[in-house]
């Protein structure tokens, strides 16, 4: 693809965690704009997983870019020394730019920002915390078909994000050297607790969900029983017990500051998902 303006980049593009809720809409942008991409996933050749660093050479061998999204989340225990190595992997395969994915409030997650703004390659670094997709393709997906939230929270507003504000906002970064150095922290519009999740999901759908709130312990219980694997399970407990406890309380402007619009509002997204009929009562 011929350039047609010198602040682009045109490829090629690692994204890491290609078939994940960000990865793919990342994939989808950026191959509509005719930019080669490479799908980082175990299920790709060469075949990516943060587990095995020994095959990472051979996927970043070639690429300009790569978004970085680490599973499941920087706050768990391995990600800072992943990320370091993945860096020095990066900049000794001639990788140029990093975005980096990563979370709102999270101190663990802001030591991993430090490692790639001292990595001597350019980056773009974007936060976010909790996603409105949470609900749609997420470990919340079942609750709403079952007309009950059942959640750890209390009435701690946050600042849902839609996943597709972010794509967007990754796939600018990664492709436009405008973004280069700047830290996007994007959050929706309006501040909302799980209990404003529940009613707007119940407007949305024309049947009642429910939120109600759980103790720790047995939420933590109910996902062990359920089989979830342990750092998932760690991660859920960590976001609702450390995380959910106001220091999101804020609304930010990163979505507007990269792509100069509004981000989207949670009740736009329950109104797109409820007619597919994804929300409907559990079989």
């Amino acid at each position: 693809m011929t350039a047609s303006n010198n602040n682009l980049h045109y490829g090629p593009v690692l994204v890491l965690g290609a078939t994940g809720k960000t990865g793919r809409r990342i994939v989808e942008r950026l191959q509509d704009r005719g930019i080669e991409v490479r799908e980082g996933s175990r299920q790709a050749v060469p075949a990516f997983s943060w587990q095995h660093p020994e095959g990472w050479d051979a996927v970043l061998a070639g690429m300009r870019a790569v978004y970085v999204n680490y599973a499941p989340d920087l706050a768990v225990p391995g990600a800072a020394e992943a990320i370091t190595l993945l860096m020095s992997r990066a900049k000794a395969a001639g990788v140029e730019h990093v975005v980096l994915l990563s979370g709102r409030g999270e101190e663990e997650a802001q030591n991993c920002e430090s490692i790639v703004q001292a990595s001597n390659l350019t980056w773009t670094i974007v936060r976010a915390g909790w996603f409105n997709q949470n609900f749609s393709e997420g470990a919340f997906l079942d609750m709403v078909r079952d007309g009950v939230i059942t959640l750890p929270a209390g009435e701690i507003g946050e600042a849902f994000v839609d996943v597709d504000d972010i794509a967007d906002v990754v796939t600018a970064a990664l492709i436009d050297r405008k973004h280069v150095g700047e830290l996007y922290e994007l959050t929706g519009p309006r501040l909302l607790t799980f209990n404003d999740i529940a009613t707007e999901l119940s407007r949305a759908t024309g049947r009642e969900i429910r939120f109600v709130r759980i103790p720790r312990e047995a939420f933590s219980g109910a996902l062990e029983e359920a089989g979830t694997p342990a750092d998932v399970t760690w991660l859920l407990d960590y976001l609702f017990h450390t995380v959910l406890d106001g220091r999101n309380a804020t609304l930010c402007d990163g979505v507007e500051r990269a792509l100069g619009r509004k981000p989207k509002d949670f009740s736009e997204f329950a109104d797109q998902i409820a007619p597919t009929g994804l929300w409907s009562h559990a079989a």
